[in-house]
């Protein structure tokens, strides 16, 4: 096992790399730059802004200015803001712990729940359970979260504050006048978490109800029942925990589309976290803040594939890691 985590991790510095001069390439032959935000502002005069690109080096080639900022980071600094100068590291440091609340309560719940409705869903296979889970997760599994989230933000937000009922905050990680405790923190993230994990849900259910009636008619699961052993034992100690195995990895690549679902997610409830610094970065053409925000998010997806083979092996003995 140490030999292969050695062997994974060896091999992700050059991934990493790769990612990084893609990434690079792709911010700085697009059309802009971070001096376009002065372009008609009357306080700077084009003399002013040419001197601004010479400060900040963009005048360089974008390949030997990759080169600079990699050997930057080898050395911890991410470097400052094009916009407003601050400290990149800094503004991952405000946003990351956000990031990793939001997809690990969306992912947290998608699991809570996916797992029983997809057991069950197998045990009463044509069920009226059954057919109903199987239509509410083709429907969720479909819907755009953008669209989920304005319909979430609309309906609980909006309409239950005009109708009198308890509603939920529409934005933000917390409520910035008055008390700002526990209980705030959850309210606020109710419904972005909701809508990151629900696609996830509606996926996985349908997975696990799949994987369960494959193994649920395995002789070995026969044999069990012929023993005598009680349902809830053949099915929560044979039959689950080989269905559980391919589940580990469908968690460990669709991370990713967490990471990616966070973006928008954060955009619309204006949730403080890394996908939403990366969105205004791009807008503003802020390079170093894009970038070290793009990266931070491939190597949390990264090592989220790493950590699922790791899980794969640990939970079927018949892998063997080495």
């Amino acid at each position: 096992m140490a030999r292969y985590l050695l062997r994974r991790i060896i091999l992700m510095v050059p991934l990493m790399l790769g990612i990084s001069f893609i990434v690079y390439a792709l911010l700085n032959l697009v059309p802009g730059s971070p001096t376009d935000q002065f372009e008609f502002s009357s306080n700077f005069t084009p003399a002013d802004r040419e001197r601004i690109r010479e400060n900040l080096g963009l005048n360089d080639p974008w390949y030997t200015r990759y080169f600079i900022w990699l050997s930057n980071v080898f050395q911890g600094d991410l470097g400052n803001s094009f916009v407003n100068y601050t400290p990149v590291l800094q503004r991952l440091k405000d946003t990351l712990p956000n990031t990793l609340l939001l997809t690990g309560t969306s992912l947290v719940f998608a699991l809570l729940l996916s797992i029983p409705i997809g057991i069950w869903s197998a045990v009463k296979r044509n069920s009226f359970f059954d057919r109903s889970t199987t239509i509410l997760s083709v429907a969720f599994y479909s819907i755009p979260s953008v669209w989920l989230g304005l319909m979430l933000l609309i309906l609980f937000g909006v309409k239950f504050q005009e109708w009198g009922l308890p509603s939920l905050p529409i934005g933000g990680t917390q409520t910035l006048r008055g008390e700002s405790g526990f209980w705030d923190r959850v309210q606020h993230l109710i419904l972005p978490a909701f809508t990151l994990g629900i696609i996830q849900l509606a996926g996985w259910t349908r997975y696990i109800r799949s994987s369960m009636l494959d193994v649920i008619r395995q002789d070995f699961i026969r044999t069990a029942q012929a023993k005598g052993l009680r349902q809830r034992a053949v099915l929560m100690g044979h039959a689950f925990r080989n269905a559980l195995l391919p589940l580990m990895t469908l968690v460990g690549l669709t991370l990713p589309d967490l990471f990616g679902g966070a973006v928008i997610t954060e955009e619309v409830f204006s949730w403080n976290g890394v996908g939403r610094l990366t969105i205004n970065s791009l807008i503003q053409n802020d390079y170093s803040v894009a970038m070290a925000a793009i990266m931070m998010l491939a190597f949390l997806t990264v090592v989220g594939n790493l950590l699922a083979d790791v899980m794969y092996g640990v939970l079927d003995p018949r892998v063997r890691l080495g």
